[in-house]
């Protein structure tokens, strides 16, 4: 820190793990939703009611929208602000609108 302003390296240093929690946490997610699928599965299987089936199925796919929105905002701030991110390469704002839509 130099006359009180973060360097370049320690800006880099201090969201570089907001960005790895944000990568965990959508993993967990992911992690989460791949077994709500696979009882959802279970259930049709087995031959359990419609209602019940719907209710499961329409958490695993609230729960994939939130991932898609958690990387596609790790996206938006990685785009605004490049430091932010790791090695990979922004999007425009024409491919984050694309990916944002998509999963409306």
């Amino acid at each position: 820190m130099r006359n009180g302003k973060a360097d370049g390296a320690d800006v880099e240093k201090d969201q570089q793990p907001q960005c790895d929690a944000a990568v965990a946490a959508t993993l967990t997610r992911l992690r989460r939703v791949h077994g709500q699928l696979g009882g959802v599965i279970g259930m049709i299987e087995d031959g359990r009611g419609c209602k019940e089936v719907v209710t499961q199925l329409a958490a695993v796919s609230k729960a994939l929208d939130r991932a898609g929105f958690t990387i596609i905002a790790t996206g938006l701030r990685e785009c605004i602000d490049p430091s932010a991110g790791g090695s990979a390469p922004t999007l425009t704002i024409d491919e984050l609108e694309r990916l944002f839509l998509s999963l409306a």
